[in-house]
Order: C-alpha cells, then structure tokens, then sequence
C-alpha cells in the first residue's frame, strides 16, 4: 500500500532505510569513510585493529 507521503516529489531520490552498521557488516574503510576521513591504508589498518578490540558496534560512536 503507498501512502501520499511516499508519492511526494523527490521521495524516491531517498533511500528506504537508513543504516546504522548493527543491520548488516561493515569493513574497515567503512569505518574509516565513516570518521569522515580518506581510506589510506594507515587509517584502514588502524580501524581494522579498532574493530577487532572494540568490536563491530564500534562504528556507532561515528554515526548519526
């Protein structure tokens, strides 16, 4: 069923659902886009080690 709010102009430019990380997996250069930074591999290193002690919920401290 659609709703008149779903038939709105630019509606379908949006997406569906909104991800947060906890839905689905991640990877380092997620991590890494995620604090706002480039993925260099210094920066994909680092988070691939901060996910591995702090584990994978550690990206919700980076989003929204």
């Amino acid at each position: 069923m659609t709703s008149e709010a779903d038939k709105q102009p630019g509606k379908e430019s949006r997406p569906a659902h909104l991800w947060t990380g906890g839905e689905r997996p991640y990877d380092p250069e997620d991590l890494v886009m995620a604090t706002g930074a480039d993925p260099t591999p210094e920066r994909v290193e680092k988070a691939r080690k901060l996910m591995e002690e702090k584990g994978m919920t550690v990206i919700e401290r980076y989003l929204p």
